[in-house]
């Protein structure tokens, strides 16, 4: 626990006061002229520190603070940025007040398991916690009412590293909140916020904290108190930790506790948002509070069902948590009498036909009155999927709709390359992100200026991997090998194919290794070489995962692949902006149709870094004939070895009849034009179509706004 008093030792000169407020609102992450301004505090501490803000006003000397205050050129470019800041956070004239003036007064509460706003708050592991962050981030720049409910985890997710032998060593590492950009929630009585949440026949006491972003609060639980057991203090001790019975404990307190803590802070959403299943007991806890104020079970589950929106993320079946009823009564024996029901009814709630056990998933789509999945491939693959809980309605008719992932455009594009988006575009393309005039503009760059900014986007890339490899060899004792494995050998004109994702086997990480004959025809030709960079972490308990990583870094660590083949260690937002912008291609092979949407290659899209993808989840939409490359076929050839040699063929083909020749054919000054032509029509395509500004409008427009019915305000 961390001493709260922390909180108020933090001292500054007046002048620069409104750096503390600042830092502790992570709107500086997506604001470059921020970013810029404390990294200008300290530039090595801003290193050391990991681009925490909090962590360098903290650790930075009084007397460079003094300094600063008396330097006229930094307090100008301070006072620019508090303006523009206070600007954003006073505003009434948002797109959501303009479009949506009937939901005024209320709000939604949005529940997630993992939050990726930026990586000094290690509260996410992935694609699932980083769309929940960009989300957070497009809803504070819409003027979206969005209030987060999650966890608060002390030793975050795994941090990678790996062994000589290269398997994946799982580390864990308390997070030190006291200089981190989180502060606790106090009560009425000035001490710290302590609830009592039930847990099965007994309670445990759940702590608050807040991380502002932007307009939007995100409120985090922590069970890491005095007054709780050993055990009990685990709960919220790990992102996905633990056994099962950890985890259905860290869903129930997501869920019912997160419900209890909104009402404990006077909010009280007209709209309840649950991204993914592991927050689905948010809904039981709502129809058990209807059901306590009079109101009878079916007539509660239709009211809670008009304010519900779930999304589901996945379609592969281990993606969904399923527990044992046994356990499921070990936990809601007591529970299920306040909704007026017995053992079997209750169970009803989450049984899925022909399988045993209660599925967070069915127990939110039962519920939940809008469901989405997250691309149009996803939506038909989830109709599917769940089309046995309505038997009656064909499948065309399944109450499953589709919004696709977006990605959140002014954190994840270079700010340099933002800046030529300033130059050609006009300065307002970030309020206008799904606009496609504006990007219709992006022709307008001079081919040469755009290939310029790549080329240093590219080397940001390879001076990250060679500076990791320098820091794993000198703090961590890799030896040689391991350091060429990391990076140390890249070389810049080369072409750079990417592959960074979670390694799990449908993921197919590997496929490009399978025919290392020819892979080292491409890599190791003289005239065109090739050049492979991977990243990745498996799930701490997925073996499997971590065997295609140690395939991986075998490779790399090989000299007959002369260091052409790089595994760059604990994949995070921070490295996942520098792949995104600085390789040359992108390319994501997963088995179709199990890809949900894939997020990263709009990322890299939008970055004019062109996709080389399966024809499933976003780029099954997105996939133009002229802003990327396909693998395969629209939904996929199927499972098992043949399936996965024809997709690996298509690969090997179309690198070496279209992308490698492509990206060589350099005219008398260097420009790859047609190359180039591909990135402008990567930019114009994705950017206008997968931002998150789109996506945020869309859950607005169909999910949140028709709820203007509903009861409740904030």
């Amino acid at each position: 626990m961390v001493d709260t008093d922390s909180y108020n030792d933090w001292q500054v000169p007046p002048k620069l006061a409104c750096l503390k407020d600042l830092a502790y609102n992570l709107w500086w992450s997506w604001h470059p002229e921020a970013r810029s301004l404390f990294k200008d505090i300290d530039r090595t501490l801003w290193e050391e520190t990991h681009h925490n803000p909090v962590s360098l006003m903290r650790g930075c000397p009084a007397a460079r603070l003094e300094q600063l205050a008396l330097d006229s050129g930094f307090l100008t470019r301070l006072d620019t940025v508090i303006a523009s800041f206070d600007r954003y956070m006073t505003t009434d004239q948002t797109w959501f007040a303009k479009n949506h003036p009937e939901m005024n007064g209320k709000s939604i509460g949005y529940f997630s398991a993992e939050f990726g706003v930026h990586n000094s708050l290690k509260i996410y592991s992935g694609g699932l916690g980083i769309l929940a962050g960009d989300h957070c981030k497009s809803a504070s720049d819409l003027g979206v009412p969005l209030v987060g409910v999650g966890f608060m985890y002390p030793e975050g997710y795994v941090v990678q590293k790996i062994s000589s032998d290269g398997w994946q060593q799982n580390v864990y590492e308390l997070v030190n909140w006291g200089v981190s950009p989180v502060r606790p929630v106090f009560g009425p009585s000035g001490g710290r916020m302590l609830l009592d949440i039930p847990l099965g026949h007994s309670t445990i006491k759940v702590a608050v904290w807040r991380v502002q972003v932007g307009r939007v609060p995100l409120f985090l639980m922590d069970t890491n108190v005095e007054g709780n057991s050993p055990l009990d203090r685990e709960i919220s001790g790990r992102l996905y930790g633990g056994d099962r019975t950890m985890r259905l404990r860290q869903e129930i307190i997501l869920g019912i506790g997160g419900v209890r803590v909104l009402r404990a802070l006077g909010v009280h959403p007209s709209v309840f948002h649950a991204n993914e299943g592991h927050s689905s007991f948010l809904f039981l806890e709502l129809v058990r509070e209807k059901v306590a104020s009079g109101v009878q079970l079916d007539e509660a589950l239709r009211q809670v069902g008009e304010n519900a929106v779930f999304t589901t993320h996945t379609p592969v079946e281990a993606g969904h948590d399923v527990f044992a009823e046994e356990m499921i009564a070990e936990y809601f024996s007591s529970y299920w009498p306040q909704l007026g029901v017995d053992r079997e009814r209750f169970m009803d709630f989450a049984r899925v036909p022909g399988h045993a056990g209660w599925n967070m998933t069915a127990l939110s789509l039962k519920i939940a009155g809008h469901r989405n999945a997250v691309s149009r491939r996803h939506g038909q693959v989830s109709r599917g999927m769940w089309k046995f809980l309505w038997p009656s309605l064909p499948e065309a008719e399944i109450p499953i709709t589709h919004v696709t992932n977006g990605v959140h455009l002014p954190t994840w594009v270079n700010p340099e390359l933002g800046s030529l988006y300033d130059r050609y575009l006009g300065e307002d393309w970030r309020d206008r992100q799904d606009d496609e005039a504006v990007w219709s503009k992006v022709a307008a760059i001079p081919d040469e200026v755009l290939w310029l900014q790549h080329s240093r986007s590219k080397s940001a890339l390879l001076q990250l991997a060679r500076a990791r490899a320098r820091s794993r060899w000198m703090k961590d004792g890799h030896n040689a090998v391991q350091v060429l494995a990391g990076g140390a050998l890249l070389d810049h004109p080369s072409l750079v194919i990417g592959f960074a994702r979670r390694f799990a086997g449908y993921k197919r990480a590997t496929l490009i290794l399978s025919d290392l004959p020819r892979l080292k025809k491409l890599l190791f030709d003289p005239w065109r070489p090739v050049q492979l960079v991977f990243a990745g972490k498996a799930h701490p308990a997925d073996d499997g995962g971590k065997a295609l990583i140690q395939q991986v870094y075998q490779l790399a660590k090989n000299p007959e692949f002369g260091g052409r083949i790089v595994f760059i260690e604990d994949y995070d937002i921070h490295v996942a902006r520098y792949l995104v912008q600085g390789v040359d291609v992108w390319l994501n092979n997963p088995l179709a149709p199990l890809e949900a949407c894939g997020t990263s290659g709009e990322k890299a899209g939008a970055n004019g870094v062109p996709n080389f993808s399966v024809l499933d989840g976003w780029w099954e939409e997105g996939f133009n004939g002229g802003n990327g490359w396909s693998i395969g076929q629209a939904g996929g050839r199927g499972a098992g070895p043949e399936a996965d040699a024809a997709d690996a063929e298509d690969i090997f083909r179309t690198l070496e009849q279209k992308i490698v020749p492509l990206y060589y054919d350099r005219d008398e000054h260097g420009i790859p034009r047609g190359w180039v032509k591909v990135m402008k029509e990567s930019i114009r395509s994705v950017a206008s179509q997968y931002g998150a500004d789109r996506m945020v409008k869309d859950y607005c427009n169909m999910l949140y706004a028709p709820r203007r019915e509903a009861v409740g305000s904030r």
